[in-house]
Order: structure tokens, then sequence, then C-alpha cells
């Protein structure tokens, strides 16, 4: 008989490099409905080499790539066994871990997240589910998002829910199907420029709120090619790296400048990716924090009512929806939707390791 408690640790690293989250929690389904708990929940900082690494792996050779997951597994492994140790968490029923992202080419039938390799069930001694992302890649679709059989599952009240992390995404019901994309960058381009300016990031937009608007730059910004395309679509660093950044430093303008017009840009996008522009969106990721790109937002989008949540759901949102991926994986349940990714198929995905 298939369990109905369960309690596992969910993993995730996100493209803004803020760290690795890490949260205990505990699932449990009644009467066909989920429900969850996070027990306990913690953000670990890379070290600034870290940062380092992880900004430059694209660039990496073969051979450097299948050094750098060795070493990352190491690290994500210690992390996770640390946080297992410091927090006396027992009876797991496994490590949900969506690992770190540092090629996603689905176009070229190819996805990489570091840090899924066997070794790692053994260096934290736990079952682990991981890997989420290559099975629906080698099935034709986007690989991406994943989130939404969760928002799905767990937070069927929202008509949206919406991610600013370093990249936004958006999830929704239309015609019976959940879809999803990735909409536009989000804090890889804001974090960059804070970073110009000295800081780690802009709290609560107050240097982009203090620039200008520069109308040409953002009229460039929205006629990007990427938000013509039908979703599915999704996002990699990439083409912050080779489109978003270059158009933008075409530009001589002051920091502040670029980070006020490119805050415009994300409330703009994310205005046009709504399909009825009313009822209720539940926003999480490091972006609710952003005061400014909050109420611009809101500007553009009146009729809608944006909920932020409790600090534990806001901070720990994708930690928290691959647990539940790993959940229904140990399950044998669809986990990735097809409407979403663009896929052959709904599909069970992930890998399970034993130690």
């Amino acid at each position: 008989m298939i369990k109905e408690n369960y309690r596992v640790i969910g993993v995730m690293s996100g493209t803004s490099l803020d760290g690795v989250d890490l949260a205990e929690i505990e699932f449990n389904l009644k009467n066909q409905k989920w429900s969850y708990k996070i027990t306990k929940s913690e953000t670990v900082s890379y070290s600034p080499e870290w940062v380092i690494k992880l900004k430059e792996a694209m660039n990496y050779s073969e051979a450097e790539l299948i050094q750098l997951n060795e070493n990352y597994t190491d690290l994500l492994g210690e992390l996770i066994k640390s946080f297992i140790e410091k927090n006396e968490i027992s009876n797991l029923d496994a490590v949900c871990s969506h690992g770190h992202t540092i090629l996603h080419q689905p176009q070229n039938g190819f996805t990489l997240q570091i840090g899924n390799l066997p070794k790692i069930a053994k260096i934290i001694n736990e079952k682990v589910v991981c890997d989420f992302r290559v099975q629906d890649v080698q099935l034709g679709g986007q690989g991406a998002p994943l989130v939404p059989i969760g928002d799905r599952i767990l937070f069927s009240e929202f008509d949206y829910c919406l991610n600013l992390g370093g990249f936004s995404n958006v999830s929704f019901e239309e015609n019976g199907n959940r879809v999803a994309f990735d909409i536009s960058p989000v804090n890889t381009v804001l974090n960059f420029y804070a970073n110009k300016l000295g800081l780690d990031y802009d709290d609560k937009g107050t240097n982009a709120r203090s620039g200008k608007l520069n109308l040409d730059l953002l009229n460039e910004l929205n006629a990007l090619e990427y938000y013509k395309k039908p979703f599915p679509k999704s996002l990699g660093f990439e083409f912050v790296k080779e489109v978003v950044f270059p158009l933008i430093e075409k530009h001589s303008i002051k920091v502040e400048d670029k980070m006020h017009t490119f805050t415009e840009h994300i409330a703009v996008q994310t205005n046009l990716a709504l399909n009825k522009k009313q009822g209720k969106m539940l926003i999480t990721g490091g972006g609710a924090y952003n005061d400014f790109l909050i109420e611009r937002m809101q500007f553009h989008l009146p009729k809608i009512e944006i909920i932020i949540p409790d600090n534990n759901t806001l901070e720990f949102k994708e930690a928290l929806i691959f647990a539940l991926l790993g959940v229904l994986k140990l399950r044998n349940e669809i986990n990735v939707l097809s409407s979403v990714t663009g896929a052959k198929s709904d599909h069970s995905s992930g890998i399970i390791y034993k130690y």
C-alpha cells in the first residue's frame, strides 16, 4: 500500500546564485488532496569562489564540467548532510534535489544540472531523488518549468502562480490544461547591475526606483524575439549573456537607469504574459521583496490581487515543489506535465539513488 505521509528534504539552487535552499517538509495526502508543512529551512550562501565557478561554468570544456560536477556533488552532499545533522532530522523518506543548472539548451536536446551524481546518496546516507529535467528533454520537452504541477496540486486557489527568481516564470490553467513558461530574466540582470554598484542585490528596488526610464532601451528589450514565441518556452543564462547584456550595454546611461528600465520591462512582460488580467496571483521568489518591481506590476495589472505569502513559502517554494516532485516519483506518479514543457507525454521524471 502506498503511503499517505512523507517526510522529505527539498533542495534547490537557482540561477540567481543566492545559495542552496534546503527545507524539511512533511506532506500529507487526505481525500486525494495534498497538504504540506515546512518544518525547518535554511539558505546556505555560496562562497565567492563557488559563485565565480558557477557563473563561468557555461564556458567550461567537457573535462572541466565533469570535474565541476564531481566537486559540486561533494559540496551539495556535505551541505545536505550538515543540514540533517544540525537539525537532528531522522526518518526521512528521501532527499529530493534539483542540483544546479549549468547548461540549458532544450533546442539541442541537452540540459545539465550538476550535483546529481550517484555518490550524493552515499555522502548523505539517504535515498535521493534528483535529475528531474533530463528525461523531459529526451521526450522532446523544454525540461522547464517543472514547478507548475506543484502549483496545480498545492496552490490551486490562485489564478496565477508567479515566481520571481533569476528568471520569472508563471503558471495558470487554460482550457483545462496547466500552462507555464518563463516570462523574462529578473534577478540575473538586476543583481548584475546591483553588483556594479557594489551591492549584492538592490534592496527593495531602491536604486532602480532612483533611476530614470529610458524609452529606447525599453522598446528594444520589449521587441526581443523570445517574447513573440508561443509557449512552451524557457530561458537559460545563455540568453542573458548573449542577448540581454549586449543590448543593454549599447546604451551609455547610468546603472540606475538601466535597472529602472529593466524593472519596467519585467512588469510590462508580466502583464503581456497573463491570459486574463484579473484574479489572484501568488508571487514567490527573491523578487517578491523588490517593492519597486511589485509596484510596477500592480500598475500594469490593476485588476490582479497580488498576494505575497509567508516567508517560508515565499523563499522556499521551489525547494518545496521539488520535494513534491520527488514524492510523486517515489509513488511512480506523473510529476511533469507535457502541456507545460511540450514533451510527447506526461511522465514521472527523476532518478532514484539508494545509499
